[in-house]
């Protein structure tokens, strides 16, 4: 049982809450009553090249984004409209909620096609965010920008290099302009991942809890992290010490110094452990220590996928 969630068995959520004394604390006790007040768990599926490197956290002006991560590298190019001018990188929450529900629903049904529906409210409806004006503004950005992008893993192997290129989408989630309510409705009710990206997600799958990237779904850093204890913890066999260097490597964009990322991290952390309370990690001045642990997804519910 983590931290947060031994307060909420002790003292109730607002009795946690009162013990809170920031508001990361809050948020994290937040996301762990969310967590615990769900019915039901439902798997998640991201690529695990996702897991070792991200997105963007915000808007970025250069078309070409890299990181870095263990043994892993990210390479995402800004694609054009029929202008010929530049779409921009995805980045943010709402890009990594789209490839979540993208790559899950295709690994679910077993096929690259996924189904969106006609209409915005829909897709939204399915991938259980709140429906409004700004949020549709950021869903259609977003998607729009992963339409586009190019991207490139490269990945050491055996002393090699193996490199994957293509795109999230063979072709773009397309909207055909506005419906009742000022709502975008779609061109189309399906979408195709690229086909080099599906094979390699079908190869490197790796399970997550969808609600719990629900309840801190506001947080794309503290998303990044879940998804990276969630394919790294379960796999360990021993402690295993990670610099604070190589967090800086893989999660520090933004961050010009290695010690600059320190409480941003740590704030990120605490709130992954909250939606993750099987993890076992500790930081110190040295880095983060983690612990072979229980994985995010029981092993039985990720076999029913054939994951495990």
């Amino acid at each position: 049982m983590g931290e947060v969630h031994r307060l909420i068995h002790e003292h109730g959520v607002e009795g946690a809450k009162a013990l809170a004394t920031t508001k990361n604390e809050r948020l994290a006790i937040e996301a762990a009553a969310a967590l615990l007040g769900e019915d039901e768990s439902r798997l998640g599926i991201t690529h695990a090249g996702f897991a070792m490197t991200s997105l963007p956290h915000k808007r970025i002006e250069e078309t070409l984004w890299r990181r870095e991560g263990h043994r892993t590298t990210l390479l995402v190019e800004s694609g054009r409209d029929r202008r010929g001018n530049l779409v921009g990188v995805p980045y943010g929450s709402f890009a990594r909620l789209i490839l979540l529900y993208l790559q899950t629903e295709a690994v679910r049904t077993g096929s690259p096609e996924v189904e969106l529906g006609r209409s915005m409210k829909g897709w939204m409806g399915r991938m259980s965010l709140t429906t409004g004006g700004r949020t549709y503004q950021l869903v259609t950005e977003q998607a729009r920008r992963i339409s586009a992008c190019r991207l490139t893993f490269f990945t050491e192997r055996n002393g090699g290099e193996a490199r994957h290129n293509g795109a999230f989408v063979q072709d773009a989630i397309s909207f055909a302009g506005v419906i009742d309510n000022d709502q975008p409705s779609l061109w189309q009710d399906k979408v195709r991942l690229d086909d080099g990206f599906w094979r390699s997600l079908k190869e490197h799958p790796v399970p997550v809890r969808e609600e719990a990237i629900r309840a801190i779904s506001t947080r794309s850093l503290a998303i990044d992290v879940y998804i990276w204890l969630a394919y790294r913890l379960h796999s360990l066999a021993k402690p295993t010490v990670v610099s604070w260097a190589a967090i800086h490597g893989q999660f520090g964009a933004g961050f010009k110094l290695v010690r600059q990322i320190k409480p941003t991290f740590l704030e990120a952390l605490k709130l992954a452990l909250a939606v993750y309370p099987e993890a076992h990690v500790e930081p110190d001045q040295n880095g983060i220590t983690l612990y072979p642990s229980s994985p995010a997804v029981p092993r039985q519910e990720a076999r029913r996928l054939g994951l495990g």
